[in-house]
């Protein structure tokens, strides 16, 4: 058996064709403000992926890029302008900010009705209420949709977390336990973690440690979602060693080409969707 590939880049496309059409017949584009502070080298690509996803799409962006060492009222400024203006309908901060200011609370001054990335403690707290956030993390949205289009009924499924970051593992578990799933979350103190992940039905890497998972992790027929972006000797590769697990799993999303593409996507409909709440069309 050779597991099937989960084609990420694929279904992106077809989300971004969509809204494409969408924005096409709104009187004004949508607009994404992006603060990114400080010239980190993945945060800088992950930005400009962005900025180039939106105008493909039709969908206006608005990047303040800070130095390093701005302080936190001059973030914080910023984020209350983008608050008040009616031509911003998503803002978000590129993450990692720099140790010296306070994420929480950059976070948490974002409007809820513009949090795109889904990381205000409104949405969050919603999402934790089984009740409907405005927004729900893009990652997480993006994995969802990918393993349902795979397997639309996720009831009684148990599924293991690698990793437990605010962005992506508790969100995403969250989701799961709401679609009835039975979720187990493992992390760096996870102790004996091959029991946990040879039962599951679904596993998802998001740990940051290069083709971590092997064939003797997984069980035959599972599921596996790779959010890991590593490199190995120069190449791009996940958490999850594709060439090992390949002829044992049902399904797998590659590295590059799987959770990536979605992420953006899902930002990009996120953002769609901030602009009909704002003008109570959604």
């Amino acid at each position: 058996m050779t597991a099937q590939i989960i084609d990420g880049k694929t279904t992106a496309m077809q989300v971004r064709a969509e809204l494409k059409a969408k924005i096409s017949a709104l009187p004004n584009a949508p607009m994404l403000a992006i603060i990114l502070v400080g010239d980190d080298d993945s945060s800088l690509i992950y930005v400009r992926n962005k900025q180039k996803a939106a105008a493909e799409i039709g969908l206006k962006t608005e990047l303040y890029h800070l130095p390093k060492d701005t302080d936190e009222a001059t973030i914080l400024k910023i984020i209350d302008d983008c608050n008040g203006n009616a031509e911003v309908n998503g803002i978000i901060v590129q993450l990692p900010l720099p140790k010296h200011l306070d994420t929480h609370k950059i976070i948490n001054r974002i409007l809820p009705t513009k949090d795109v990335d889904g990381f205000h403690p409104y949405n969050t707290g919603m999402l934790q209420n089984n009740e409907k956030p405005y927004f729900i993390a893009a990652t997480p949205l993006g994995i969802m949709k990918l393993i349902q289009n795979y397997c639309p009924n996720l009831s009684g499924k148990n599924v293991v977390l690698i990793g437990a970051s605010l962005i992506v593992g508790r969100p995403l578990a969250t989701l799961m336990l709401n679609q009835e799933c039975t979720v187990s979350i493992t992390h760096i103190h996870t102790r004996n973690i091959k029991d946990l992940t040879r039962k599951a039905d679904i596993l998802v890497a998001a740990c940051g440690v290069a083709k971590l998972v092997k064939a003797d992790w997984i069980k035959s027929d599972s599921i596996l979602i790779d959010v890991g972006i590593n490199r190995d000797n120069g190449k791009i590769c996940g958490d999850i060693d594709f060439d090992d697990v390949i002829e044992k799993a049902a399904a797998i999303t590659p590295v590059p080409g799987g959770v990536g593409p979605m992420t953006i996507a899902m930002l990009l409909q996120n953002t769609y969707d901030a602009y009909l709440i704002q003008h109570s069309a959604l």
